[in-house]
């Protein structure tokens, strides 16, 4: 008797369709180490061209000086990744600074303004995030409604720069962890690398970040395969919030002060830092370290401009642009070639 039954499927293309998952998986990191090899590069002209660049202190007064801007980038970080924009954070800057001047120049608590502080960018971003879920807004327009209203509002509180010169305010402004003579880290150096942590933890290891990656991949699929997209969403732009009002608090720490024109562009820095971090504007794609690592590289570029000398500051804002247009075109032919 003849065996007529099909026979079984050639098995030769399947090693072909592992590797190609494997090159998809590898080629997510190609941005966060282009970024960190930029970093390196950056790092070792600056001690190669300029006395005194290589001292410690140098290195962390970058994290010093940016560390409110690491946090609101972190926040940035989750919005980027589900595929939205959040155009708000740089007012939510200043409305912070100006409420939490203004309450505690009135000789309200510390203790009682730190928490009303905290809530103002948290509700602001729970109403953005319910905008954009229930009446499907887009993020850009909703954010940057949220915007002009947190900006209109810290202008219509106070329009000068208010000083704050509370016992509390002052000493966690001048709180100092050092490792050796001349050398040390502020208090919001510190708050920042928690909120790293907390935040990269959660991204890897939680559902929730899990969902926030599926968000940005495929945002039908995800609601498709069951996942909560919209409490998702609503969720990540409350963080984001959040994190400005935090940013707002340590930019007060930092300036001593509350000003209603603080934080003006400081959306685009935080953006600027995510993508040149190796977040996919596109989202699904990226880690909470490499933007880390943007932050750090904005910080390298103010730093050699002010060691140079004789350079504008507009010199800054030249070379981000400059990066972003590298790291767009980067990201671009990375998923080209993950397809």
């Amino acid at each position: 008797m003849i065996d007529v039954s099909t026979p079984p499927a050639p098995q030769r293309n399947r090693p072909l369709l592992g590797a190609k998952r494997v090159y998809k998986a590898n080629t997510k990191h190609i941005p966060v180490l282009a970024t960190l090899v930029l970093l390196i590069v950056m790092y070792s002209v600056g001690v190669y061209n300029y006395d005194g660049f290589g001292d410690t202190q140098v290195l962390l007064n970058v994290f010093v000086d940016n560390a409110f801007l690491l946090v609101v980038a972190v926040g940035m970080t989750y919005v980027i990744l589900t595929g939205g924009i959040d155009l708000s954070v740089g007012a939510v800057i200043a409305l912070t600074t100006t409420v939490a001047a203004t309450l505690l120049e009135a000789g309200w608590s510390a203790a009682v303004v730190l928490p009303v502080a905290l809530l103002i960018g948290t509700v602001m971003g729970l109403g953005m995030g319910c905008v954009i879920h229930f009446f499907k807004v887009e993020p850009f327009i909703a954010t940057l409604a949220g915007m002009f209203l947190a900006r209109g509002l810290s202008l219509l509180i106070n329009r000068n720069s208010i000083p704050i010169t509370n016992d509390f305010w002052t000493q966690m402004a001048q709180k100092r962890f050092r490792f050796d003579d001349g050398v040390f880290i502020s208090l919001n150096v510190v708050i920042a690398v928690i909120v790293v942590v907390i935040a990269a933890l959660v991204l890897a290891w939680t559902r929730f970040g899990r969902n926030i990656y599926a968000i940005g991949g495929n945002a039908d699929s995800a609601l498709l395969m069951g996942l909560p997209v919209g409490r998702t969403r609503i969720a990540v732009y409350t963080f984001s919030g959040f994190c400005a009002s935090l940013g707002g608090v340590l930019y007060s720490f930092y300036t001593s002060s509350g000003y209603s024109l603080h934080g003006q562009g400081l959306e685009l820095d935080a953006i600027a830092a995510v993508v040149i971090g190796g977040v996919l504007l596109t989202g699904g794609s990226g880690y909470v370290l490499g933007t880390v690592l943007g932050v750090l590289v904005l910080g390298l570029i103010q730093t050699i401009i002010t060691f140079q000398g004789d350079l504008n500051s507009w010199w800054t804002r030249i070379v981000v642009g400059i990066l972003l247009f590298a790291f767009i075109v980067l990201q671009r032919l990375v998923t080209r070639k993950a397809k």
